[in-house]
């Protein structure tokens, strides 16, 4: 199945807001302009080239560096994705271990159609290993370009669910650091019973959540092995939490991956850079033939003395 930028709205709005203004252009009401319209469809196929353009030469043009003579700052690396200490996440239909994962939610409404009802994202972070040295990624604000893909329907629902597994080939494009000694971690006075419980009556406050992630035959109700499931998932994401804030302490230096501050792109993927490029590549072409067709139709309309 094609792969999906899953993260990159901005990206995967504007040629929905294109083919609105398109549409207003082609059917025009009684006495209405169409240069508004025009106007817009040209500021966005200009920003959105731009934009493609940009994310395409950052793909091409950052080198391809090894973790453990990486520079500070942005950067490019390519490794096998491992989770932390032995203790990956579990995957919230099937509990396979996973490093990340992404969930789409969606139920049929009264005209049958499938509509969404809820969106969840892991945001746990997984180690990139290339042979020279191994780094922290971590992917919260990162656009996921993820090709494995799983859709299964029950229940008048269907999910949809993105995956990186353990050992997957791993892109990153981001900001690369390099800390300083850190100071151990403080012993939890809470204890993880406590933890655990607290967890837990999270999830239990989120029905459909719960549902969602745990109801495995599809009754609406969470049984005892089902709950039995919960409860080893949270003790995993509690145990996984606790082994990287150890594993973080112990470390003399850590390296890390995370989202740039000056916003340049920062990416996630399994694919090839060169596919990645492609991609970005055809979406300017597409923004590129909006800006070119705007503009003629306004210089049209000048041209007609309509503007």
């Amino acid at each position: 199945m094609p792969p999906r930028l899953l993260r990159d709205r901005l990206g995967l709005s504007l040629p929905g807001l294109q083919f609105a203004l398109l549409a207003w252009v082609l059917h025009p009401e009684l006495g209405r302009p169409t240069w508004p319209p025009l106007t817009l469809l040209l500021c966005s196929g200009l920003f959105g080239f731009w934009r493609s353009l940009r994310h395409a030469r950052l793909v091409d043009d950052t080198p391809t560096a090894r973790i453990a003579s990486a520079a500070q700052g942005y950067a490019e690396l390519r490794g096998q994705g491992q989770p932390l200490a032995g203790l990956p996440l579990l995957s919230p239909l099937n509990g396979l271990p996973v490093l990340w994962w992404r969930l789409l939610t969606e139920k049929r409404n009264e005209k049958g159609k499938w509509q969404q009802e809820s969106l969840e994202q892991s945001q746990a972070s997984f180690l990139l290993d290339d042979g020279s040295g191994s780094c922290l990624v971590d992917p919260e604000g990162a656009e996921m370009l993820v090709q494995r893909r799983e859709i299964s329907e029950r229940d008048e629902r269907r999910y949809t669910l993105w995956t990186l597994l353990p050992h997957d080939p791993v892109y990153v494009l981001g900001d690369f650091r390099t800390l300083g000694p850190l100071d151990g971690t403080k012993e939890d006075p809470m204890g993880e019973s406590r933890r655990l419980a607290e967890r837990l009556e999270q999830w239990k406050a989120d029905q459909a959540g719960l549902l969602a992630r745990f109801d495995l035959d599809g009754n609406r109700e969470i049984d005892l092995k089902e709950w039995e499931l919960a409860r080893q998932q949270a003790r995993q994401e509690l145990r996984q939490q606790q082994a990287d804030e150890a594993a973080t302490a112990a470390a003399a230096e850590l390296q890390r991956v995370v989202a740039p501050g000056d916003g340049r792109l920062f990416l996630i993927s399994d694919l090839e850079p060169a596919g990645i490029a492609r991609r970005f590549k055809l979406w300017a072409g597409f923004h590129l033939l909006v800006l070119l067709g705007s503009a003629a139709a306004l210089g049209r309309l000048v041209q007609l003395g309509l503007l």
